[in-house]
């Protein structure tokens, strides 16, 4: 697929991972739907990205929500041709901790924002991007969903975030498969660390002890490099139904 001229739904589109890849998006001639719930950062980057950005404040675990967005960005682009699903929380909680076990409502909270959240998304985006005229090859659009590392090596104090990264791998195939027939294409991104909102709030030292723990390059990761890689899926059509890691080989451990 041609990113030029396409529209790309981004989820947690105001920040990290969805902002460079909303930015990549418009540099390549596309149009980007900044979804996202931070209302003032949103409109900020929107602010930044210029004509080609429209953000819409989106809770992913909404359905009426999901589908406002939706027609916000038909009726102001035109059209859809794909979601790239950025958006989600990772607070750590031990299963038996200092303070007592395991919040249910704080696993439910992770499940319901990365993986219903992203399903949630997904199954809308597909409902409209069907109905696309294909192109000579018979693709109407694509999805890219966004893992973790953690769905395989997840660390203590992750069991809620890893098992909704290990549902979003898990799910992909079988979406995959379905949505093969209205020629549209499912992939996730597994990133190691990446310079995110959430670890760029830790401190120096914690930051350079989690990325001298990547074999190389021993850094953390760049939203630009989950961009550079949601690029080359965009435009690499045998690339379907698959997750990639993106980590510098990193292997995390326990703790």
């Amino acid at each position: 697929m041609n990113i030029s001229d396409k529209t790309f739904l981004i989820t947690g589109g105001a920040s990290g991972l969805g902002l460079a890849t909303a930015q990549m998006v418009i540099e390549n001639g596309g149009k980007a739907i900044l979804a996202d719930v931070n209302e003032e950062t949103g409109k900020l980057s929107e602010k930044k990205l210029g004509a080609n950005a429209l953000f819409v404040k989106t809770d992913v675990t909404d359905e009426e929500n999901v589908k406002e967005t939706i027609q916000k960005g038909l009726d102001h682009f035109g059209g859809l041709h794909g979601a790239i699903n950025c958006a989600g929380i990772g607070p750590g909680e031990r299963i038996l901790g200092k303070k007592g076990v395991h919040r249910l409502s704080t696993f439910s909270k992770v499940i319901q924002i990365n993986l219903i959240g992203t399903f949630n998304v997904m199954r809308l985006v597909a409902e409209v991007i069907q109905n696309n005229s294909p192109e000579e090859s018979g693709e109407r659009g694509l999805i890219i969903n966004t893992a973790s590392v953690a769905a395989y090596e997840g660390q203590i104090g992750q069991a809620a975030y890893s098992a909704s990264k290990g549902g979003i791998i898990s799910m992909m195939l079988p979406a995959a498969r379905e949505l093969a027939r209205f020629g549209i294409r499912v992939m996730t991104i597994a990133p190691g660390t990446f310079e995110t909102p959430l670890l760029m709030g830790f401190s120096e030292e914690v930051k350079e002890s989690l990325g001298q723990q990547v074999p190389f390059p021993s850094r953390l990761g760049k939203p630009e490099e989950y961009a550079q890689l949601a690029k080359h899926i965009i435009e690499n059509q045998m690339l379907n139904g698959e997750t990639i890691r993106l980590d510098g080989a990193i292997r995390m451990a326990g703790k």
